[in-house]
């Protein structure tokens, strides 16, 4: 489907936040620019990840971010969000695609891998990510991914997302290497002003 343009901050909520602390967190993320919020916590109990994901549509509606599930069709779904992103032990993209209907925002993790993004692609993704690009504290095991890959892609038309280890210094690094999303968790969401802070990532773009 049509969204918004796919370009600027993607803020990904920490897993150890949830309830009012996980809504203004992701308010001031959203209110400073953020392009898409992404929420994402495989921890807490059923009904608290439905009241934060219901929370978290709504802020988002109110700011015109688009709102994301990490690998959860039936969640985003409940909540009506935008979308769902995947990873490699979260199934097929088209089987997601499938599930999702054509309207929905479908975002898949590609690791380091330039043959999961082109899968990706021809199974109707909307946009691709790759990371961990920098050693990343929220994903220690993550293998490192390399800058070379959004180019490597770049015929494919689609937005290319970048994430791990992401801070305001080497972010530049990354968009003039072609990533079109910044996907962001303890650098944003780990600022004393986190709307200043989205604020500053927005301005890169």
């Amino acid at each position: 489907m049509t969204h918004k343009p796919l370009r600027g901050l993607y803020a990904v909520t920490p897993e150890a936040l949830s309830g009012g602390a996980l809504y203004r967190a992701a308010e001031a993320a959203c209110g400073g620019g953020a392009v898409v919020l992404q929420y994402r916590n495989k921890s807490t109990d059923a009904a608290q990840r439905r009241a934060d994901a219901d929370a978290l549509r709504a802020i988002t509606t109110v700011c015109g971010t688009l709102f994301v599930i990490n690998d959860d069709i039936e969640l985003a779904r409940a909540c009506s969000a935008d979308g769902v992103h995947i990873g490699r032990d979260d199934g097929d993209p088209a089987r997601a695609r499938a599930r999702l209907g054509k309207d929905a925002l479908l975002g898949v993790s590609c690791y380091d891998d330039p043959a999961l993004a082109r899968a990706a692609a021809a199974a109707g993704a909307d946009y691709i990510a790759f990371g961990s690009m920098y050693a990343s504290g929220t994903k220690p095991q993550a293998p490192p991914a390399s800058i070379a890959r959004f180019a490597e892609v770049a015929d494919l038309g689609l937005p290319r997302c970048a994430i791990g280890g992401i801070t305001l210094a080497r972010a530049p690094e990354l968009i003039a290497a072609g990533a079109d999303l910044l996907a962001v968790v303890s650098d944003l969401f780990d600022a004393d002003d986190i709307a200043a802070r989205a604020r500053a990532y927005a301005r890169l773009f």
